[in-house]
């Protein structure tokens, strides 16, 4: 599970620097704005990780009560 997140990671990095930058891009970056939309991407996308993590726990948690080893 790990490699597959550190691809997607690097996925994201990749193609995120290869988009030309747009006026919006340049307006925020100006602005100083950019760091409050960075920042609320990261906390959505660290949310939606967490999520994951906690379902698995608990989807792992009933596999072991109805079937135990």
């Amino acid at each position: 599970m790990g490699k597959r997140i550190m691809a997607v990671i690097v996925f994201c990095m990749i193609t995120s620097m290869s988009w030309a930058a747009s006026p919006v891009q340049d307006f925020f970056r100006s602005t100083g704005k950019i760091y409050v939309v960075f920042a609320v991407i990261l906390s959505i996308f660290v949310g939606i990780i967490l999520l994951l993590v906690r379902m698995e726990r608990r989807i792992n948690r009933i596999e072991n009560q109805i079937n135990p080893s």
